[in-house]
């Protein structure tokens, strides 16, 4: 193949030692910012320089056509000639091929199915520096191919930015791979930041900005937004410009309106562009950027079963790359839409989707591999074992992988489908039920739900049976070919939603209500005016948590109903009989749920005693200790063994409520075995089964440690408050007349305070000191009392009478 004049790019002067490198080491890292030319001048360069074909691996499908279109057009030839690419739907190569660029989710299923690769000669993994889920798989087993199968394979990575150290570890055998730099060739960009106002929604502060771009400069302004829904709201208010075309730039655009986009037009452009145009597309003529500084990224709830893109601030790296697209062709200027101050609090680069994403589909392709847990791969960064295990999960109950994670022959089916696993399933099965048109035009929509203008999926396909857009129509029909043969069904578009999603099957929680349960147990909410209010049940295809929110927001949904349920998803029916602790009380019933969706239930007339045992001590966690009669003895006996076990510790049981109910079984199990509802437990002699705590040889000095009541030198024998830090005796002072020394419990560890009382039992000194207390205290107590009670003693020596109950006897009277 012979190179023609290739244009004055950065990475033109580093070409050959880009391919000498290679020649000699097998693998390269390049590093070189966006606009240097790597991605199409180095393939043209290593198919000039070496024999056999050079495949490009771009993580989206947009930037795989343009990089073939500038290839193509930079040798003269149609796309298709020397130069094709290969997308999901879509390919255009020949027998003369010899530069193909193809996704690199298609490049896994390419390797999956060829590990040798035949025929190819150098592989280029393009924009690695993106972190996608795809490029980080593809990464991984074509390091495995080549250390095993293709030792003669080249591969070079190329990223945008300089950290490519972990990259060159991972290409390299016993040093790390050749890392070559080129520099990019800039103009000074002037950045400036636009913070929103008040209560201003993202399009509108971006529109503001793009008004202040157009009015302040020359040329097209390049506008990045986190989606297509974003670009939609910011066109129509960009409405009216004179001299202005407002072009959208994004993955779901028909290869017609991306060309557009990315062609240099006649008049000015504004071109509204999620991510696609940060470092792997070319956007020509722009001297100016706004930048909303936002990003969609998928996001996995595992815990509720929700799955989607988030939108997310983007990292530094990020908003650098998009600021330097206004520095490509001249001077330039950028418009940040947050605050400056902000700026430094940005991620430094972005999160790897390895880390976030769903790994369902990951985790079929591992198995495939022959390596259901991913281990003895090189990893950029190793798969998260949780959800990994949470997509083996998924996979198992989809046939898809055995109860040891290897691929099934229904696994490997589905996985050749290029689909999720989720709709890979929904097409196969959904075909033979409803007929391969209908599966396929459904799955066409769940997989690109963009398309769906409303929440009515039912009426999203009708929609779409109208207008018949070319690329909803072209991708259902390619679905279609795939199933050919099945028979024509019913056209039961739930049907479909619901193989793919069984765990979404939701029902109205109460009469009137837009709040629904999900078989997989997570509520989520149906928006105003859905057209699906009336529904009982629901298929739902997406649905996601908004931050702050408890229930999750349906945004894509079918009507359904219980038979369609039951159809749709037997796995997750189940006909058990459960005991259980329910609204306060023990509930034993059989119950048929699908999932955590009750449908029906009858009570059992005979449940076993041990499954209710288990629902009494649920109660007992979930409601408390209070569910046991707790009379004022039983309540002093427990105060007796706290107070023991704080004093003086082993062999003295804790009985706070967190020991008492971690050890059930031990001092209330006899109660539990023969109890049967709430009513039982609170009938228990908790008294008596607290006694089973106590703990023996030790137990037999109980009495003795920790008395109930104390002899006083009066005779009385006085109830000792066990319920404080210390214990405490509340005893009128003439009834202690003579006793000098404190009495202390716990042989002597515990010294008890004394409440002395008025006759009147109100409270006139609190001392652990007696002797202290006659010597002090007692004057001023005689001198307040005496007269307000004279029927009483109140001697100036209190050892000089006896000690007494009531009145005065023949003690002398002070």
């Amino acid at each position: 193949m012979k190179l023609p004049e290739l244009p004055d790019l950065p990475v033109r002067a580093a070409l050959d030692e880009v391919c000498e490198t290679l020649a000699a080491r097998g693998t390269a890292v390049l590093v070189a910012p966006p606009g240097t030319g790597k991605t199409t001048l180095v393939p043209l360069a290593l198919a000039a320089a070496a024999d056999g074909r050079v495949v490009v691996a771009e993580p989206r499908r947009l930037a795989a056509r343009a990089a073939a279109a500038r290839m193509a057009a930079l040798l003269g030839e149609r796309v298709g000639d020397t130069v094709g690419y290969s997308v999901r739907g879509d390919r255009r190569v020949s027998a003369g091929t010899r530069i193909e660029v193809v996704t690199s989710g298609l490049l896994v299923r390419r390797l999956q199915g060829d590990p040798e690769l035949a025929g190819v000669r150098t592989i280029v993994l393009d924009e690695c520096h993106e972190r996608h889920l795809d490029a980080d798989l593809l990464l991984a087993l074509l390091l495995d191919a080549r250390n095993g199968l293709r030792p003669d394979l080249r591969v070079l990575a190329t990223s945008a930015t300089v950290a490519a150290d972990r990259l060159a570890d991972l290409l390299g055998d016993d040093r790390p791979a050749p890392t070559l730099e080129v520099r990019g060739r800039t103009y000074p960009v002037d950045i400036a930041y636009v913070p929103p106002i008040k209560g201003e929604r993202t399009e509108t502060q971006v529109a503001r900005a793009t008004r202040t771009a157009l009015a302040e400069t020359d040329g097209d302004v390049l506008v990045f937004l986190p989606g297509a829904a974003e670009i939609r709201r910011t066109a129509a208010l960009l409405t009216g410009l004179r001299e202005v075309d407002v072009l959208p730039l994004h993955g779901r655009l028909s290869a017609a309106s991306q060309d557009l986009a990315l062609a240099r037009g006649a008049r000015r452009r504004v071109v509204l562009s999620t991510a696609v145009a940060e470092s792997s597309l070319t956007v020509p003529g722009v001297r100016a950027v706004v930048d909303s500084g936002l990003a969609r990224v998928p996001r996995t709830d595992h815990r509720r079963g929700l799955s989607g893109l988030a939108t997310v601030r983007v990292s530094a790296a990020v908003a650098d790359q998009r600021a330097g697209r206004a520095g490509r062709e001249a001077p330039g200027r950028v418009w940040r839409c947050w605050p400056e101050n902000e700026h430094a609090t940005l991620p430094a680069y972005p999160e790897p989707e390895i880390r976030t994403a769903d790994l369902t589909r990951l985790t079929l392709e591992l198995a495939c591999w022959g390596t259901p847990d991913g281990e003895g791969l090189a990893w950029w960064d190793a798969p998260p074992p949780g959800p990994l295990a949470a997509g083996r999960e998924v996979l198992r109950a989809l046939g898809a992988v055995a109860a040891d994670g290897s691929v099934t022959d229904r696994g490997r089916r589905m996985a050749a489908l290029g689909l999720h696993p989720r709709l890979a399933r929904a097409l196969l099965d959904g075909a033979a039920v409803v007929g391969a048109r209908t599966a396929a035009e459904v799955v066409a929509l769940l997989d690109d739900d963009t398309l769906a203008s409303g929440v009515d999926v039912v009426e999203a396909i009708r929609a779409l049976r109208r207008e018949r857009p070319s690329r909803w129509k072209r991708e259902a029909e390619r679905l279609a070919r795939l199933v050919e043969g099945t028979a024509d069904g019913e056209d039961d578009p739930a049907f479909v939603v619901a193989l793919a999603h069984p765990e979404r099957l939701a029902r109205r929680r109460a009469a009137g209500s837009t709040s629904y349960l999900m078989a997989g147990g997570t509520a989520v909410t149906l928006p105003p005016g859905s057209g699906l209010a009336d529904s009982e049940w629901l298929a739902v295809a997406v649905a996601a948590r908004d931050p702050g929110r408890s229930e999750g927001r349906i945004r894509l949904a079918a009507n359904a109903d219980v038979e369609l349920a039951r159809r749709a998803a037997p796995s997750l029916l189940a006909t058990i009989e459960e005991v259980d602790w329910v609204d306060g009380d023990v509930v034993a019933r059989r119950v048929t749920r699908l999932g955590a969706l009750v449908l029906s239930e009858r009570p059992l007339r005979d449940p076993d005693s041990g499954s209710i045992a288990a629902a009494l001590r649920t109660g007992l966690h979930t409601v408390g200790l209070g569910l046991l009669r707790w009379d004022a003895e039983t309540l002093a006996l427990r105060q007796r063994l706290d107070f023991l076990q704080r004093t003086l510790g082993a062999p003295w049981p804790p009985v706070d409520d967190e020991a008492l109910l971690a050890d059930l079984d031990a001092w209330l199990g006899p109660e539990l075995a023969t109890a049967r509802r709430r009513a039982d437990l609170e009938r228990v002699d908790t008294g008596r089964a607290l006694r089973r705590l106590l703990p023996w040889p030790a137990a037999a000095r109980f009495d003795e440690l920790a008395p109930e009541r104390l002899e006083v030198p009066s005779g009385s024998r006085i109830r000792v408050d066990y319920s404080g830090e210390r214990p405490v005796l509340a005893v009128r002072v003439q009834e202690v007349f003579g006793w000098s020394d404190t009495p202390a419990l716990a042989d002597g560890a515990a010294p008890v305070l004394l409440h002395l009382l008025s006759p009147a039992q109100r409270p006139v000194a609190v001392t652990a000191d007696l002797a202290s207390f006659w010597s002090t205290g007692w004057p001023q107590v005689r001198a307040e009392l005496r007269g307000r009670y004279p029927k009483h003693s109140w001697p100036e020596d209190p050892a000089s009478v006896p000690a007494h109950r009531g009145t005065a006897r023949r003690a002398s009277r002070g």
